[in-house]
């Protein structure tokens, strides 16, 4: 092992000069790496459809924040919501933490959209157009030849066509899939806000994929920068078993080998994307993207050893020498995860299809109705958050009385809109209690109550 005062001193891609390393990684290969492929086929079917797929009219993803409009599995959240959206929120942001400290960086090698498109796209360009690790090396220090200038001129053609194609979709989250394409289709004057936005986004993932790289994950992501608190001896992460490969030997044909099972050929380090040293121990660049486990595990069959000499374990697990299981600590995590997962989808499907606020008139005290009765002014704003207009109408809930609208006998909320009206809540003098008394409204759709309001009835003092 590296001495443990000096590897941690540093980033893997910044030398003593501080100057940055360019990683040249090799193209894995193994069980992990197509499985990874196998998913990010569905991870690209879905990034690139999900914004064009509509229920009842509505897309199924949109993240409007211009107009504070959230539409997620066909559901649409206003700014009145929030505060529901906002709970959501605290309860996922709960539910990475757990994650982690059971399950490590999981999340960054097998979901995180910057490790799916560098690893899977971008870079399968690369290799595509300038070879693998040593022929991408042997043409950037080659001097400027036609052939030099083809293939860089070629990579970076494609890389900002896919990244202006990957800002179009990007932006279709944000404003929808019909205003892009009034974007695309109309004059370029009439929508020149929303084309700035695909050339700053364009940029933006250009500058990335074909520069920053893996500097977003060990430098910019602020997720990667919270494992040295959440991570503990016992979370689940890439770990290299050093009882088994330590003390190292190179591998000899003779087939004495009386050292560790690692032979320090290396193969871990140059396929990895970050260009750590997973033999180190646990470090911040290591995005658990199990390519060096696919190359430890091919060089283990070459030399007739077992597997699995780095695998997913935990540092309680490797130095115990225990096999990854289902620890009890593991299943009350998972167990709190799937309960908070349970919350967020309860306080997500339980909103209500119609809300709004009942204001008495300001200003205005109770109104004499007669001998016997007494009336209040309110206003009513409702806000309809489902794709079709809905007729509503008001009935007094806990008190003998009547509720006299002004205009209309309903109240008609376009789709996806707001309706108002005017009434008087109209109570005999024996339901009055005192200066101010609760009254419950309900609210109405052909005769099912969708909503209760409260609100207080102002009248003479006793």
């Amino acid at each position: 092992m590296e001495d443990s005062t000096t590897f941690r001193d540093h980033i893997a891609t910044v030398d003593k000069q501080g100057k940055r390393k360019w990683i040249f990684a090799k193209q894995p290969k193994g069980r992990f790496y197509n499985i990874r492929t196998i998913l990010s086929i569905f991870y690209f079917i879905a990034f690139f459809s999900l914004p064009f797929i509509s229920i009842n009219g509505r897309p199924l993803f949109m993240l409007n924040v211009l107009e504070g409009k959230f539409i997620l599995f066909g559901a649409i959240f206003w700014p009145q919501d929030f505060f529901i959206f906002g709970l959501a929120m605290l309860a996922f942001i709960l539910f990475i933490v757990l994650f982690t400290m059971a399950f490590g960086r999981l999340f960054c090698g097998w979901a995180c959209p910057q490790t799916i498109f560098m690893e899977m796209l971008f870079r399968r360009i690369e290799y595509w157009i300038e070879g693998d690790a040593a022929a991408q090396q042997m043409l950037a220090n080659a001097p400027w030849t036609m052939n030099k200038i083809l293939r860089k001129t070629a990579k970076h053609v494609l890389f900002y066509g896919l990244s202006f194609l990957i800002a179009n979709i990007f932006l279709a989250y944000i404003i929808g899939a019909k205003e892009l394409e009034k974007i695309i289709t109309e004059p370029l004057t009439a929508h020149m806000g929303g084309f700035i936005a695909i050339l700053i986004f364009s940029g933006v993932f250009y500058g990335v994929y074909a520069f920053m790289r893996e500097q977003v994950c060990t430098i910019i992501c602020p997720y990667g920068r919270l494992q040295g608190v959440l991570l503990d001896k016992n979370s689940v992460l890439v770990a290299y078993d050093y009882n088994r490969g330590e003390p190292r030997e190179k591998y000899r044909k003779s087939g004495n080998h009386a050292d560790g099972d690692c032979i320090d050929c290396n193969q871990c380090v140059k396929v990895c994307p970050t260009g750590i040293d997973i033999r180190n121990g646990t470090q911040l660049e290591c995005v658990n993207c199990t390519a060096c486990i696919d190359a430890c595990d091919f060089m283990m069959e070459k030399i007739g050893r077992p597997r699995g000499l780095i695998r997913y374990a935990s540092e309680n697990g490797i130095a115990n020498k225990e096999k990854l299981r289902f620890t009890p600590r593991l299943k009350i995590y998972t167990t709190l995860l799937v309960i908070i997962l349970g919350v967020i989808t309860f306080m997500l499907s339980s909103r209500k299809p119609v809300t709004g606020t009942v204001i008495r008139t300001a200003g205005m005290l109770y109104q004499e109705r007669g001998t016997d009765s007494i009336s209040n002014l309110y206003r009513i704003i409702l806000i309809n958050k489902t794709t079709g207009s809905i007729p509503l109408q008001l009935k007094l809930e806990n008190k003998p009385g009547v509720i006299e609208m002004i205009g209309k006998t309903d109240i008609t909320v376009k789709a996806e809109g707001q309706g108002e009206g005017t009434f008087f809540i109209v109570l005999p003098r024996g339901a009055v209690n005192g200066r101010k008394s609760k009254v419950s409204i309900g609210l109405y759709q052909q005769n099912v109550k969708i909503a209760t309001f409260n609100t207080t009835f102002s009248g003479p003092m006793e």
